[in-house]
């Protein structure tokens, strides 16, 4: 895949890597254009390819009376007014073979979330929209495996796919990251870490997932330091008030700074 293939794409001749980011859930329109703004604000100076994330729709919760969203074509409309608004391009996941054509028509990369990237007609209803897909590794898989669920994106004639790491299930209640597996994907396709959703500690007894903020900067840096391609990190201007994986975004106010702590070693890692 081609970065320059993703519509609005900044920056992309610049040999760092390029970002996805913004909240888990598009709570509403003033929300997801305050986040966008600041993180475009951000990553314009730094001068980051930026793809602002946000998803019109949340179906794996934890309990029934969970947060799950606005309304899809409402949350969709928003995405689309980011994009128009800010001219940046966006992503957003889907779960049913029917989503893929409804968010094609909003959104220029569709993502597959961890649990259903072995859901064979879920990717190629994405892979044939010709958007850009990201395919998140499940949590149960192996770096290895996840060859299988690009080619089933270039087998439906898509060649625009990338792969995304979220970590690893260890024991009921923590992820952890292999970095092993970095180049392992990289050599399937352009490689991203979602450094906040691998600090999830899922399965908690009270149904709210929670997580690690607290080391967010130190797992990011090592996904930078071993050449991953792209980083995703979902971030909120009132993590512990957002409707939806709170308790392991990024307070907005502390993005700059990691940013450019980032940047700054990717720079450094490149004349290695």
């Amino acid at each position: 895949m081609q970065l320059s293939k993703i519509p609005k794409l900044k920056h992309t001749d610049e040999d760092t890597f390029f970002l996805l980011a913004g909240p888990c859930a598009i709570e509403g329109e003033e929300m997801a254009m305050r986040i966008a703004e600041k993180v475009l604000e951000i990553t314009t100076k730094l001068k980051i390819p930026y793809v602002f994330k946000g998803s019109f729709r949340k179906a794996n919760r934890s309990r029934v009376d969970s947060f799950t969203g606005i309304g899809d074509e409402k949350a969709l409309e928003i995405l689309a007014k980011v994009s128009e608004k800010f001219d940046v391009p966006t992503v957003t996941d889907i779960h049913e073979v029917s989503d893929a054509a409804l968010a094609a028509q909003y959104v220029d990369v569709l993502q597959i979330p961890a649990f259903l990237v072995r859901q064979t007609a879920l990717v190629v209803a994405a892979a044939e929209t010709g958007k850009v897909v990201n395919l998140k590794k499940g949590q149960f898989m192996s770096p290895e495996s996840m060859q299988h669920a690009a080619r089933k994106v270039t087998d439906s004639g898509n060649e625009q796919v990338m792969i995304t790491d979220r970590g690893t299930m260890f024991g009921y209640q923590d992820m952890i990251v292999d970095f092993r597996g970095i180049p392992t994907m990289r050599q399937y396709a352009p490689t991203v870490l979602d450094v906040t959703h691998s600090l999830q500690q899922p399965n908690q007894s009270s149904g709210v997932t929670g997580g690690r903020p607290d080391m967010i900067e130190t797992i990011a840096r090592a996904g930078v330091v071993n050449h991953v391609d792209g980083l995703f990190i979902e971030t909120h201007f009132d993590p512990a008030n957002a409707k939806s994986d709170g308790a392991n975004m990024l307070d907005l106010a502390y993005l700059e700074k990691l940013l450019t702590n980032l940047v700054a070693i990717r720079k450094t890692i490149n004349t290695l």
